[in-house]
């Protein structure tokens, strides 16, 4: 039973972002090595690559410190002048980090800011970047108590109200996967959305209810994520070593890994073999087991809705018997909204995109990509030409950022 479950772990660090398949990524224990307390995002990825970098920290209001990185052009010739701030929020098991895994011409961080935009890179609770709190440890269980809602309604939220008062302007927000979940939830809070500017959602999510992922369905019909919380697990750490250990066999027992990833987020069309090493060296980032059950409460229910704590305590917190939605009728129709798309993503399901752009008031700028995956959004090797070209173009639309 205890080696199902490391199985079913490993497997759920593919759920909705990351890992690999044997043919484009290898499962190489000595790259998931545990990084040290001393190593940063802008020494590791942004520095080296020649792009100025600041780390700053943010207090949430519920006392975690969560780090947020800036990011500037490599090109002197803008003269140290900065354009409208851009604020990243990547994905699930994922941090700042995803945004900046190829080289300069290919990733999306080091593409903006060579593009003359402000960039700032979010990592939430729980990554490597931000495991601090102001009276917990990250070995305490109270530390993992959240799921993606305190991720949008508190570090997202706290992350662009700190870029909106440091840059006195309003935010562009780009957001991956459990990004837009989490981005779609803050925007339909007033004083968040009154400080952006626009969103661009890459594969974006608020109903999961389509959902064809063969080992995700197979994992939520068996109530593995309650098997988690239920087993006295609190933080999903695939940097264990139990866990790296398994990683690195996993391919030589049950689980068919030419198989694993398509079987997960949907066929990926446009990989480069050449950032393996390094996508394996980053990535994936701690969670929570709360989290995951969050998200699959949204897969079994077909909602997007607050946590769901069971009848008595849903009572006690949200005075109802069933957690409350958040209605995307909400965000304000004049929010310019610009969303990428894949024909292959088998978890941001193309009827689940179109029941949520039914239920804005607003029409989002679409780009669909018939043979793009859930990773190729912010993996491909064609991704500027295909997707980042777009996506700026919507946003220099915009004309200049609103000062407040």
């Amino acid at each position: 039973m205890e080696k199902l479950l490391l199985v079913v772990f490993a497997i759920i660090i593919s759920l909705f972002i990351s890992t690999s398949a044997a043919r484009e990524f290898n499962f190489d224990g000595a790259n998931l090595h545990r990084r040290s307390t001393d190593e940063t995002l802008c020494n590791q990825l942004i520095k080296p690559a020649g792009y100025s970098c600041a780390e700053h920290t943010v207090q949430t209001k519920d006392g975690y410190l969560v780090a947020l990185h800036r990011v500037s052009s490599r090109n002197k010739d803008q003269g140290g002048l900065r354009g409208p701030p851009v604020l990243l929020q990547h994905g699930l098991f994922m941090a700042g980090d995803a945004w900046f895994l190829g080289s300069p011409e290919q990733s999306l961080g080091f593409i903006l800011a060579d593009e003359g935009f402000d960039v700032w890179v979010s990592s939430v609770r729980g990554t490597f970047w931000s495991q601090g709190h102001i009276s917990l440890s990250e070995k305490d269980k109270e530390f993992w108590d959240w799921s993606w809602e305190e991720l949008a309604l508190f570090d997202l939220a706290e992350m662009i109200h700190f870029v909106h008062s440091v840059t006195s302007s309003k935010v562009l927000i780009v957001g991956h996967s459990q990004g837009t979940i989490m981005s779609l939830a803050a925007l339909i809070q007033p004083n968040v959305v009154e400080m952006v500017e626009a969103a661009a959602l890459l594969c974006p999510i608020s109903y999961l209810d389509h959902l064809t992922a063969p080992l995700v369905l197979r994992m939520v019909g068996l109530h593995l994520d309650q098997m988690v919380l239920a087993m006295g697990i609190h933080q999903l750490n695939f940097r264990s070593k139990i866990l790296i250990d398994l990683l690195d066999s996993i391919c030589d027992g049950r689980i068919e890994c030419t198989d694993l990833l398509t079987s997960i987020t949907g066929k990926n069309c446009c990989f480069n073999s050449s950032i393996a090493d390094l996508f394996l060296e980053f990535e994936p980032h701690p969670s929570s087991a709360k989290n995951l059950r969050h998200l699959f409460q949204m897969i079994r229910k077909g909602t997007f809705s607050r946590y769901d704590y069971g009848m008595f305590k849903n009572l006690e917190l949200y005075g109802q018997l069933n957690p409350p939605a958040f209605d995307l009728s909400l965000i304000p129709e004049t929010l310019p909204l610009w969303m990428g798309y894949g024909g292959h993503d088998s978890l941001a399901d193309v009827t689940d995109v179109e029941r949520t752009l039914k239920g804005l008031q607003g029409k989002p700028q679409l780009l669909y990509l018939e043979n793009y995956g859930h990773l190729d959004f912010i993996l491909s090797t064609q991704g500027k030409e295909d997707v980042y070209n777009n996506m700026i173009g919507f946003f220099r639309s915009l004309g200049k950022s609103s000062s407040s």
